[in-house]
């Protein structure tokens, strides 16, 4: 089959008012990963549900998106890039209407679910559509603009989420995607639908699609509730863990033998995406880790609320979104893989600083590694994204977009999961530790009780106070734990970036499969 002509870039005003829609729809999917997370006592406490079963709003968007993102590729070719994207925009919006309309759990879990299945081509089709509506040169200009909505917007969701819940009612996190999405829609469809991509009536691979959605849905709901559930103790974790691995086995088998995968895979023979998409998806892992971590360690133990917890956090889009344009421009002159070694360095460095945080730490330092990190968001998903894409022909692009965004997200989860286990698993070992050292024999521990037994204090609630001291001293050092081995981690992957050999600048033309 011969290979489409390619597209010619949008008119300069076009093209701005392109960037706006589809970073606009990119701006609301992405919000919606994080802005529920923190309205959920809220949504549980209005619905009449435990906290426990509130946490599946979360779980059901985030199963539901994780396997439609990597169908991407096959819905594209099947429907058209364009229509499937407003498409999805037009669901997303009906469904977030839906969110906020519902009156119980049930609803609210159905309505989550088809948000989150809808939401899956958004992402990786608004950066194939982008990509498509720039220039050559300016490709990485174009990556600039996707990659300030996808980092600004996970760290607004939680301060948005909070202030909506707070000064409205909860419902408004969804009510707000309505005119952003519905704007978002009109707007692409008037600048894009001259653009359509070509369609194929692919036959549908029901075996691949029903194996995707069972290993996909078992390791989704594994992750969420593996710490709620201690792990490998529980039975229930166990049968997940089988079901996904399993499940995942057959699916690779399946898809690279069928004639028409529903998933591309053979995209991981190419060494500029295996390592490019290990790079960005193992760095996004321990990055969401500590997004988790960090929030929790302040609102718990160190007397922050949910608020400034999100505003102590935010500075880490200040740099980004002052530097994205600066390295979009850069970028097709430079080794993309220079710049995604500064990322992983900067990264490690606000780890170690981190590392050193003590109880007593003002809220500037808190701050300050924060705002440098800015440096390396700006710098790790332009360059890696030009990797994963480099030397791929324009018709592949929304397949490999679609499957490393999967591999991205669902890194994100373990991230997520992970990084909290072992925080509180490390707080256990160090409070065990601690606490050994808090009896009448220790003169400093003796001391602290002396001092309270004088002040009228009695004995047991001396030591309950000490006990608080002790367990946020514990968790404390274990969030230095958790930091510092993420340093370890992102030094690690400097490595990885340098096995790729990208071509500069974007995907090739159609056509062009280069070998790397």
């Amino acid at each position: 089959m011969s290979a489409p002509v390619p597209l010619p870039p949008l008119e300069p005003g076009a093209r701005r008012l392109a960037t706006v829609a589809l970073s606009l729809a990119t701006f609301m999917n992405v919000l919606d990963t994080t802005i529920a997370n923190v309205s959920l006592p809220n949504i549980a406490g209005d619905l009449g549900v435990s906290p426990s079963q509130g946490t599946w709003v979360i779980t059901s968007f985030g199963v539901a998106n994780a396997i439609a993102v990597p169908l991407t590729g096959w819905l594209s070719q099947r429907f058209g890039q364009v229509r499937l994207f407003v498409g999805s925009v037009v669901m997303f919006v009906i469904a977030s209407l839906l969110c906020g309309l519902a009156h119980s759990l049930e609803m609210l879990i159905a309505a989550r679910v088809l948000q989150g299945a809808v939401a899956g081509p958004m992402i990786p089709l608004s950066q194939a559509l982008l990509l498509q509506a720039y220039p050559r040169e300016k490709s990485g200009m174009a990556l600039a603009m996707w990659s300030m909505t996808t980092l600004v917007a996970p760290v607004l969701g939680p301060i948005l989420g909070g202030w909506l819940s707070d000064n409205l009612s909860w419902p408004w996190i969804f009510y707000i995607n309505v005119p952003v999405g519905l704007g978002a829609a009109w707007l692409s469809w008037r600048l894009l639908k001259a653009r359509e991509s070509a369609t194929r009536r692919l036959p549908i691979d029901k075996v691949g699609l029903a194996l995707l959605v069972i290993w996909v849905g078992a390791l989704q709901i594994m992750l969420d509730k593996g710490k709620e559930l201690d792990w490998f103790a529980s039975g229930e974790i166990v049968a997940l863990a089988a079901v996904a691995a399993v499940g995942f086995a057959l699916f690779v088998a399946w898809e690279l033998t069928d004639a028409h995968p529903v998933v591309d895979l053979t995209l991981f023979a190419r060494p500029n995406f295996l390592f490019g998409v290990i790079a960005m998806a193992t760095g996004y892992g321990v990055f969401f880790g500590n997004v988790v971590v960090m929030p929790l360690w302040l609102q718990q133990f160190m007397g922050y609320t949910a608020t400034w917890a999100g505003l102590v956090t935010a500075p880490i889009g200040l740099l980004a979104l002052l530097l994205s344009p600066v390295i979009g421009k850069i970028l097709p002159r430079t080794d993309p893989r220079r710049i995604a070694t500064v990322a992983f360095l900067v990264f490690a460095l606000v780890s170690f600083m981190r590392a050193g945080f003590s109880t007593d730490i003002a809220t500037g330092n808190v701050v300050l590694p924060q705002v440098i990190q800015g440096i390396a968001m700006a710098t790790f998903f332009i360059p890696l994204v030009s990797i994963t894409l480099s030397g791929l022909p324009l018709e592949r692009v929304p397949s490999a977009s679609g499957v490393s965004n999967f591999v991205r997200i669902t890194f994100g989860a373990f991230g997520a999961s992970l990084m909290t286990t072992l925080w509180e698993r490390r707080a256990a070992l160090h409070h065990e530790q601690l606490a050994a050292q808090v009896s009448s024999y220790n003169p400093v521990a003796g001391g602290v009780l002396d001092g309270m037994a004088a002040q009228g204090v009695d004995a047991t609630r001396a030591l309950a106070v000490l006990e608080r001291q002790v367990t946020v001293q514990a968790f404390s050092l274990a969030a230095n734990d958790v930091f510092w081995l993420s340093g370890v981690l992102f030094l690690g992957l400097v490595a990885t970036v340098w096995l790729t050999r990208p071509t500069h600048g974007r995907p090739a033309a159609p056509g062009g499969d280069a070998a790397h």
